[in-house]
């Protein structure tokens, strides 16, 4: 990028320039396939990512042991805030309200913040495998919340301690990866490797000694990652740091495209690159904690759902930031529903997850792993 480019955003004045000019400028957005990429307008994948949504959630209400059709399912969410004739029995109305509604909801919420703060950290990092568990921020977090169960806190203190365990786990790796020689995106995702291993380490030792007839049955089912327990009261726990962060990742997605192309670029546009970066980290930090506090460690969620909204609208942050937390929404609640019909015992949703996503990583290693780490293709 040069001061021409920087002085034709200035003449435009509009973030939708600054946003354009940043992908027309990274090396990636030259490539053949992703122009192929593009052909699919980011306005369609968005609305068909929005329907996919409303009908997940209207398939995951209906589907259980106690089934309810699709058509009645839809009434009882309309009838619940419009004043239609009850087709439908009590029970119905009690099963999808009061039991699945609030777990479908935290689903939704807890998936589209995974996604969204996997897909800013990849842009952040430029990694393609840059996530909040990849970097530590989930084992710094399990560590704070198992830290708040031992203690015999909740609520409140448990977002706290997921919070601060994530912001310091985040904080370290990035210490790490300043002092240490050689390429500082390699040396972020090494540190990361080390410093989960590390928290994770601590979080084995604190379940060694918790009490086994109380504390550690919570803290093992809370690691599996769940959303059996799901309340509405979680839900508003978890929808506080969560949406507030997500907000701010969301209203810096034009910054985020400018930060892909590096610091001196940013620069050039008008962006600080530090304090934008920074702002980013603490709220991807926010919506780990705030999920992990709820649901305990699900993983591979930022990892995955990213890469598939690129695969479909290219690297335009702009669009992939909205639509990696409408399809990371789509993707936990249809998950979840398989975790809890597949079997007559539920599954922890983490587990599934896990399943799904560690084959995508292997693939996207042995496809891109010289690109991803700085070598030739």
């Amino acid at each position: 990028m040069t001061s021409s480019a920087a002085n034709s955003v200035g003449v435009t004045g509009g973030a939708d320039s600054i946003g354009a000019t940043a992908v027309a400028a990274s090396g990636s957005a030259a490539t053949p396939t992703q122009t192929a990429r593009r052909a699919i307008r980011p306005g369609t994948v968005i609305t068909a990512l929005t329907v996919l949504l409303v009908a997940s959630v209207l398939i995951s209400l209906s589907v259980g042991r106690f089934a309810v059709p699709v058509t009645d399912t839809a009434q009882i969410l309309l009838g619940s805030f419009l004043p239609i004739d009850q087709t439908w029995t009590d029970q119905q109305g009690t099963v999808v309200l009061d039991v699945r509604l609030p777990r479908v909801l935290l689903g939704a919420l807890v998936g589209a913040g995974l996604a969204l703060s996997g897909a800013a950290m990849q842009a952040v990092f430029r990694n393609p495998l840059a996530s909040a568990q990849v970097l530590g921020v989930s084992s710094g977090a399990s560590l704070g919340g198992v830290l708040m169960i031992l203690a015999g806190l909740g609520g409140a203190f448990l977002v706290g301690g997921a919070f601060a365990g994530g912001l310091l786990a985040l904080v370290l790796v990035l210490l790490i990866a300043r002092v240490t020689p050689g390429s500082p995106l390699l040396m972020v995702i090494l540190a990361g490797t080390v410093i989960g291993a590390m928290f994770n380490a601590f979080v084995s030792m604190l379940t060694y000694v918790a009490d086994p007839n109380g504390e550690l049955p919570s803290i093992v089912f809370w690691l599996m990652g769940s959303l059996a327990t799901a309340s509405y009261a979680k839900l508003l726990l978890a929808a506080f740091p969560i949406v507030i962060a997500g907000a701010v990742i969301v209203a810096l997605r034009w910054r985020v495209n400018l930060l892909s192309m590096g610091d001196e670029d940013a620069k050039a546009l008008g962006a600080d690159p530090a304090r934008t970066r920074m702002a980013l980290l603490i709220a991807v930090a926010l919506i780990t904690a705030g999920a992990v506090a709820v649901t305990g460690v699900i993983g591979w969620v930022g990892l995955v759902v990213p890469h598939l909204v690129r695969m479909l609208i290219g690297v335009d942050n702009r669009y992939v930031l909205p639509a990696s937390a409408l399809l990371g929404a789509s993707y936990l609640v249809l998950i979840d529903t398989l975790s809890r019909t597949i079997t007559t015992a539920e599954i922890p949703i983490g587990i599934l997850t896990a399943i799904i996503g560690a084959p995508f990583f292997v693939g996207l290693l042995i496809k891109n792993g010289k690109r991803m780490w700085g070598g030739n293709d």
